[in-house]
């Protein structure tokens, strides 16, 4: 067992979100999840790419909007080879729009859309291996794929990461046995006291029937309802609620325009 989570090549890893205002991001999401803020970007070097931590733990960032961007929040998967991976996206049908490029110490990225144009990330990990804390109030949750195309992007995405998928769970599987022998010991254990579907321990993702294209990222919080209204007082607009039988959730438009859901897990009994 060790005390860094860290992430195998295909398994979602890391989420920022595009901001063209960093201090209203800032206050939105400290006041909104109780994050606190560390730029990564050197004080003498330009730029800038703002850290989140929630109990000293790295959870997200804040990327600062370049010319072209969409306002929105990205989905980094991680791989054991930034360029190699590139190369493959574009062979399975994919389009690389930011060329493989280091992000100083802490890894190598590339930017890329799926076929149906879905925008992901990729990250060779360094420094950063991703997400410290998880699936805690405050913290990511799920990245869901949006697609008006199950067929496709199955294809894509089981042909770039190894992918299965049972109806609308992504699975890269070894992901639990690797969870077992590294942060999490018991989660087959868990898992089962909650009855959860099997192979669960391998989710990695959601697959959506939508009318976008498009990664989507969720985070888990205590309530649903007092979340939302917290939200809506900071500025965001609330766009649509569901009810499941594992979760209560709301989608959100932050004051920026970036979309993002709030989930609270309401296992069956």
């Amino acid at each position: 067992m060790t005390d860094t989570r860290t992430y195998p090549h295909g398994v979602p890893c890391w989420v920022d979100v595009v901001a063209t205002d960093l201090d209203e991001a800032k206050h939105f999401y400290g006041s909104l999840f109780d994050w606190t803020f560390q730029d990564a970007i050197p004080a003498e070097a330009p730029g800038s790419y703002l850290i989140a931590t929630l109990g000293g733990e790295d959870v997200a960032a804040i990327a600062p909007a370049e010319p072209g961007d969409e306002i929105a929040w990205r989905t980094y998967i991680a791989v054991d080879d930034a360029d190699a991976t590139a190369a493959a996206v574009t062979e399975a049908g994919g389009t690389v729009i930011l060329a493989p490029v280091d992000a100083g110490p802490g890894g190598r990225q590339a930017g890329c859309r799926d076929p149906l144009g879905a925008l992901f990330h990729v990250w060779q990990p360094r420094n950063r291996p991703g997400a410290q804390a998880v699936n805690i109030a405050g913290t990511w949750n799920f990245s869901d794929l949006s697609t008006t195309d199950a067929a496709t992007s199955r294809a894509f995405y089981a042909a770039l990461f190894g992918w299965e998928f049972d109806d609308t769970l992504v699975r890269r599987p070894g992901y639990g046995a690797h969870l077992q022998a590294t942060v999490y010991p018991d989660i087959v254990t868990v898992q089962s006291e909650i009855n959860a579907p099997p192979g669960f321990e391998d989710a990695v993702a959601w697959l959506v029937n939508g009318d976008t294209n498009s990664w989507q990222v969720s985070f888990a919080v205590e309530d649903r309802d007092s979340s939302a209204e917290k939200a809506e007082s900071l500025g965001a607009s609330v766009i649509s609620h569901e009810d499941t039988e594992w979760t209560r959730t709301v989608t959100i438009r932050d004051p920026q325009g970036a979309l993002l859901t709030l989930s609270q897990f309401t296992p069956p009994n």
